[in-house]
């Protein structure tokens, strides 16, 4: 068997944030599986005679079933084919990538990771702020706001997440932000904690608004958007240099 599956990481959006590596995947490629926000101007990349296949999943909207888009992928390559399984922002950031994996060395199919520029680290550059500090903000940490059923996971630690050092991002959070805010502030964490939304990271439609923690949950309780979304807290949210 010569198939063989690249799980390539698209970015953010911007198709100028793509690696050379990426883009030579994608160039040699013979059959694309793709997630929504890795489609548009990413594809140009793609040769002219390649399968391009939709797999996305979008909260609120009819979405492949993940077994069946790990069988597509096995299939293809199966078929020894060369396969890219894009996936946006880095494919290692909250992608189902650990499904996947399992899936192709249960078939015996070879594999590669090429990593990305995940969404946090665009969303961090466009709103001219880095993601540390020294002294006031040594520590990153990257949640997901919902678990597998679209709430805020109960298991979370809300210690860490209540930690006023740490620059702290919210994948996924829009839904849930609202009730997490009132278990940070019950742990003592600042009502007045600057917060930052950042929707359509590096896209044309891109947009970044700074908050307060209590400021933020008040929109997003008023506000339906279905647009991709990065929440951030900390120290950093708010930049003043």
């Amino acid at each position: 068997m010569t198939g063989f599956v690249s799980f390539v990481s698209s970015g953010p959006g911007d198709p100028e944030l793509l690696t050379v590596k990426a883009v030579k995947r994608l160039e040699a490629a013979d059959v694309v599986l793709f997630d929504d926000l890795s489609s548009g101007p990413i594809l140009s990349h793609a040769r002219a005679d390649a399968d391009l296949i939709g797999v996305g999943k979008r909260a609120g909207r009819a979405s492949p079933k993940q077994d069946h888009v790990s069988r597509v992928l096995v299939e293809y390559a199966q078929a020894d084919l060369k396969v890219v399984r894009l996936k946006s922002g880095d494919s290692g950031m909250f992608g189902r990538l650990e499904e996947e994996i399992i899936a192709l060395r249960a078939a015996g199919i070879p594999f590669e990771i090429i990593p990305g520029v995940t969404s946090a680290s665009a969303a961090a550059a466009t709103a001219g702020i880095p993601l540390t500090r020294r002294l006031t903000a040594r520590r990153v940490q990257f949640i997901t706001g919902a678990d597998v059923t679209g709430a805020l996971p109960a298991d979370v630690n809300i210690a860490a997440l209540a930690d006023p050092l740490a620059t702290t991002v919210v994948y996924m959070g829009k839904r849930t932000f609202a009730g997490l805010v009132v278990r940070l502030i019950e742990y003592g964490m600042p009502a007045d904690t600057p917060a930052m939304l950042a929707e359509a990271v590096s896209t044309p439609a891109e947009r970044v608004e700074r908050y307060t923690l209590k400021t933020l949950a008040a929109h997003l309780e008023t506000t339906s958007s279905t647009t991709p979304a990065l929440i951030f807290y900390g120290p950093l949210a708010e930049f003043d240099a």
